[in-house]
């Protein structure tokens, strides 16, 4: 007899109201779930498979807006669910169904996956009412189980890397596409946590400079009911369901550790794991969605709700809002991030959308008590924090609005560098600010130059092959009608549609693609790379491939351009051998008391400063940059300085500053090595240039 069937007949007693969840404490499980409006909260014990309901047990206690119970003897891996009992009245926002198994939010494992049905709906589908009616089928066999969870782990002495922000290389990369199509991944890893930690792909990312993994959401998210009618799945994963499981398909044996294990490996290669986190909205949808959790619990608490309490505020675009100005679902953000810290170790988030997470009545809020509380927290105010600083709401664009230490994703860079290498005529201006890491926007209330977070692409768009080989996105195998993703893509084809044999066009999109890596790994800021670019990885231009968990989305490693690869990596390396690159101050031409010399000069490629005639004329396309230590220091390991060129123009030469030079990169000579100039060099069209100082042993 298992543990779940002699308990099928005990009592729950009281338990205590902390920590929420299913806790074992050694003698057996405390349950505690949060509701301010249910009349009754049930935990549902299955028997080990998940198949059969073996008890239905009322939690015996309310402490203000939490109940609990204490089941003695219940062990770690015992599955459960919950049901909650109140008034169903949609019109004013209560949607309590008791026929609806629900996911326990705080449960740190799930198993299984949703099998779609239209008892998964609180309400009758096809009902002349709509979401008014009443579903009173059980909704159990096609609900995933929580899990009761062992989370200890022997961490062996784990510590985090703690990179600092201006040594940081990111790496934004999806679980499984990052190494499905990998040839020196074991086939049995493929696809999961302990295959990214895998050796070849620690190697490789130890080869291209990467400090830092981003991952694409591995909190349990659910696969859309419309996704699964067209043969799709929701690859990209921003449909959460369990903020604290991870996702079950990325674990080969569905135990936690897996992903516990996975950091451990990349912490002792020096390489911090930031999740990408979706606490804006969660995967039940607008009030024609299922009934998974949230909902059935408390759905006034848990989303904003407008006057019209049947409906939901919709600043995510995706049906729903999470009210984190209710202190109990705040308080599930922050437990939940803390646990991802302090049992997961992760070294940092992206918040998705994070203007919604910090809207009040008046729009968005720099005070906001998300803001203040993530900053005041011990733990969370230490690790990495990037905002996606925008949303679908009104005022939702917030570039620059985030306080100290949020840094912010920077389409202002992405943008501005991809028309400046398309020929846009007018940008050196633009440019200039980019360089310089948006100064701009970011240089207040004490902000380091390291907020803005520069990228060329990201998973959401063209990948930086197809954003030279397509004028527009390619979608059609979403099933939209290629009316989804992003029309305006600032993107170039060089007078092809896709691939082409013609070497001509090939070498010019070779080219373009290095002179936008360029200028990513010169400019001041974080840089953040999308996993595949660096081998030339493409999605046949679709440009939105949420839904696309198959070879359009997975890294073709196979197809690898090694040249591209060579090149990236060379970068990388420039970019850490010369600090001035990355530095922790803002750089605004200032004069040194070390030298009287500005930390930063600009310059024509005649030697000139450029005039305001130069900067307000559209034909100026050719920018050069002399960049020293901050005069703000000292704030580097020694002395340096760099002269680089951008030039999006025709051909021509560049008077180089006085002193001696070395040719330390041309984006024209990619495999060509660092080499002595005089007072000018050639300036080739379509290049950038950098130029380094020798060093007393006559290296670069």
């Amino acid at each position: 007899m298992t543990a779940p069937d002699r308990l099928a007949h005990r009592r729950m007693r009281a338990g205590r109201a902390w920590p929420l969840g299913a806790t074992f404490d050694g003698a057996g499980v405390n349950f505690a779930v949060f509701s301010a409006n249910a009349t009754k909260i049930e935990v549902c014990l299955f028997s080990d498979d998940g198949r059969k309901e073996l008890a239905r047990l009322a939690l015996p206690e309310r402490d203000g807006d939490i109940w609990h119970g204490h089941i003695e003897g219940l062990m770690p891996g015992a599955r459960y669910g919950l049901r909650a009992h109140g008034p169903y009245d949609p019109a004013n926002g209560y949607r309590f169904n008791a026929n609806k198994l629900l996911l326990d939010p705080y449960a740190r494992q799930i198993v299984g996956q949703i099998k779609w049905s239209d008892a998964l709906m609180g309400y009758r589908v096809g009902h002349p009412a709509a979401d008014l009616s009443f579903d009173s089928r059980d909704s159990a066999f096609a609900m995933p189980r929580c899990v009761v969870a062992d989370t200890s782990f022997d961490w062996g002495g784990d510590q985090p890397p703690e990179v600092p922000g201006r040594d940081s290389l990111i790496y934004e990369a999806h679980v499984k596409g990052l190494t499905a199509l990998h040839p020196a991944v074991e086939p049995g890893l493929r696809g999961t946590f302990m295959g990214l930690s895998a050796d070849p792909v620690i190697d490789h990312l130890l080869k291209l400079g990467v400090t830092a993994v981003e991952l694409l959401p591995v909190q349990a998210f659910v696969d859309d009911r419309f996704l699964q009618a067209r043969g799709l799945r929701n690859y990209w994963g921003y449909q959460t369901i369990g903020f604290f499981a991870p996702q079950p398909r990325y674990m080969r044996q569905g135990a936690i550790w897996e992903f516990q294990a996975m950091v451990r490996r990349l912490h002792r290669a020096g390489i911090e794991v930031i999740l990408d986190v979706v606490y804006n909205h969660s995967g039940e949808g607008d009030e024609f969605g299922p009934t998974l959790s949230f909902r059935g619990l408390d759905n006034r608490s848990y989303y904003r709700l407008p006057q019209d309490a049947r409906h939901y505020v919709n600043d995510t675009g995706t049906g729903n809002t999470l009210n984190l100005a209710h202190p109990m679902v705040l308080r599930m953000v922050m437990d939940s991030l803390r646990y991802w810290v302090e049992v997961m170790h992760v070294d940092g988030f992206r918040f998705d959308l994070a203007s919604t997470l910090t809207r009040g009545e008046g729009g968005f809020d720099p005070g906001s008590a998300f803001l203040d509380t993530i900053r005041q927290d011990p733990v969370l105010s230490r690790v990495k924090l990037i905002a996606e600083p925008w949303d679908v709401g009104l005022g939702g664009y917030r570039l620059g609005s985030f306080p100290h230490p949020f840094h912010e994703w920077n389409d202002l860079f992405r943008d501005g560098v991809r028309k400046f290498w398309r020929g846009d005529k007018g940008l050196a201006p633009d440019l200039a600010k980019r360089l310089l890491g948006s100064a701009e926007k970011f240089d207040q209330q004490g902000r380091l130059a390291t907020t803005s977070v520069n990228y060329v692409t990201s998973h959401d768009g063209f990948t930086l092959a197809d954003l030279v080989s397509y004028l527009g996105k390619h979608n059609e195998a979403n099933g939209e009608g290629n009316r989804d993703g992003h029309n305006d893509n600032h993107s170039d084809n060089f007078g092809v549609e896709g691939p082409t044999p013609d070497p001509a066009i090939n070498a010019a999109r070779d080219l373009r693609r290095r002179n936008l890596l360029a200028t990513l790994f010169l400019s001041q800021g974080m840089p953040m790379l999308l996993a595949g670019d660096e081998i030339g990885n493409s999605q046949a231009g679709n440009n939105n491939a949420y839904a696309q968990d198959n070879e359009t989305a997975w890294i073709d490693w196979p197809g690898a351009d090694a040249a591209m690869l060579r090149f990236v990596r060379r970068l990388t390396a420039l970019r850490r051998a010369n600090p001035v690159l990355s530095q922790r101050r803002f750089l605004h031409g200032q004069q040194r008391d070390s030298d009287h010399r500005p930390d930063l000069e600009w310059r024509r490629p005649d030697g000139a400063t450029p005039a305001a005639a130069d900067w307000n004329s559209p034909d100026f396309q050719a920018l050069g940059v002399v960049i020293r230590e901050n005069a703000e220091g000292p704030d580097l390991a020694g002395e340096g300085t760099v002269f680089a060129v951008f030039n999006a123009g025709a051909a021509g030469s560049v008077t180089l500053p006085e002193g001696a030079w070395l040719c330390a990169l041309d984006t024209t000579r990619p495999e060509a090595a660092a080499h002595e100039v005089g007072e000018t060099a050639p300036m080739p069209a379509q290049s950038v240039l950098v130029f380094t100082r020798p060093t007393p042993s006559g290296g670069a």
